[in-house]
């Protein structure tokens, strides 16, 4: 299978490297985090454990005596497997001088991330990686990509076919295997892949538990903390509402969106561009995968949503120095000013607002709102 270079990750985590002595790379299976540490290891003198293979983890039942006499890059997979690791990790980062670097892949357990943020403190760069995004494959390939979404082995399939099998496989194996090393008590995988169906439906809705608990005859809490695993392990995204000091009641509950819209369409069954094209859910998948790609370009943090409950709404605001900028996602060939756009450019204070769409050109609404093609988020976010 071919292999596309990610040369911006490349360097992003190089340069982490360079200045953190651990940097943690974090992404659910199969995001292509083992490809990405080979590639990285070519350029370093190091070596590579993987906890998912018994020699290594062996090797590394005796951590200090592994690890102390190694320089260069270490780079350690599936660290999730041995979080006891991250206190050794902190002796070793704290030597003067620092004869290794520690690059660690995780799948993105929620006690990875509190080892890390707690034990490394200060020691620890987190790196979150996505699928492919639009930047990586180049704009012609946007449709192939929004259809199959970005993890590697779905994206470079040579058939919707194979990359809608692998997606199928996917989700069977994260729910039979990768699930019970989440550490979270998930007693049902059967009743976690029909709240992940629930959720595909309601795509990029407002979060209702009472109401999914009550259509999986399930406690409030059980699904809440269902909820957590699918978000914990990057698989679903809570976005969050924007909420400034102001007098209008506003809508206080996260959006939920998939946050792979490969495995957004697999979930739904909808197997090709062509069946994507009629389905009643393609305005919200489109918001989802620009959703994607602009938190690939400005992290997750101050990436909200804001609507008020009179109804308006607008479906990201990017919090960027003292004014936010709005982004209202449309699957139109000419998109037009909503009455909700006017109330968010006042009760806002938007620098910018920009109406993301399928097309290829850029133009004017008015002086501060601007129609854009998802390819040119970059020239809108810098």
């Amino acid at each position: 299978m071919k292999v596309l270079a990610r040369p911006g990750l490349l360097a992003q985590v190089s340069t982490l490297l360079r200045g953190s002595p651990v940097v943690a790379l974090l992404g659910p299976r199969q995001s292509g985090k083992t490809t990405l540490a080979a590639q990285i290891l070519k350029t370093h003198r190091g070596e590579r454990f993987d906890l998912e293979d018994p020699r290594d983890a062996q090797r590394l039942s005796e951590p200090m005596t592994a690890l102390e006499g190694l320089r260069g890059l270490v780079v350690i997979d599936e660290v999730q497997r041995q979080p006891e690791l991250f206190p050794i990790l902190r002796v070793l980062a704290d030597r003067r001088p620092c004869p290794a670097r520690f690059l660690v892949l995780g799948s993105a357990s929620p006690e990875l991330l509190r080892q890390g943020s707690e034990t490394l403190a200060g020691r620890i760069r987190f790196v979150e990686l996505s699928g492919f995004s639009l930047s990586e494959v180049g704009a012609e390939h946007q449709r192939k990509l929004w259809t199959r979404g970005g993890f590697p082995r779905s994206y470079l399939a040579r058939s919707d076919a194979e990359s809608f099998g692998w997606r199928e496989d996917f989700i069977r194996t994260f729910l039979e295997r990768d699930v019970n090393q989440l550490g979270v008590g998930v007693k049902s995988p059967v009743q976690l892949r029909r709240l992940w169906t629930m959720l595909a439906h309601r795509h990029a809705q407002l979060w209702n538990g009472a109401e999914l608990a009550g259509a999986l005859g399930e406690a409030y809490p059980t699904v809440k903390r269902h909820l957590d695993v699918l978000s914990g392990a990057l698989i679903v995204r809570q976005l969050q509402p924007w909420l400034p000091n102001m007098e209008k009641r506003l809508v206080k509950a996260p959006k939920i969106f998939i946050r792979d819209s490969g495995l957004l369409h697999a979930l739904l069954g909808i197997h090709s561009a062509r069946e994507l094209t009629g389905h009643p859910k393609l305005g919200a998948s489109w918001e989802g995968f620009v959703l994607e790609e602009v938190i690939r370009r400005t992290g997750d943090r101050g990436v909200y949503f804001w609507a008020t409950h009179a109804g308006a709404e607008l479906d990201i605001v990017v919090q960027r120095g003292r004014a936010p900028i709005g982004i209202e996602v449309k699957w139109s060939d000419a998109p037009s000013m909503t009455k909700s756009m006017h109330v968010a450019l006042t009760d806002l204070g938007l620098r910018y607002l920009f109406i993301v769409y399928p097309g290829s050109k850029r133009y004017k609404l008015q002086k501060n709102v601007e129609v854009v093609p998802v390819s040119e988020l970059d020239t809108v976010l810098e």
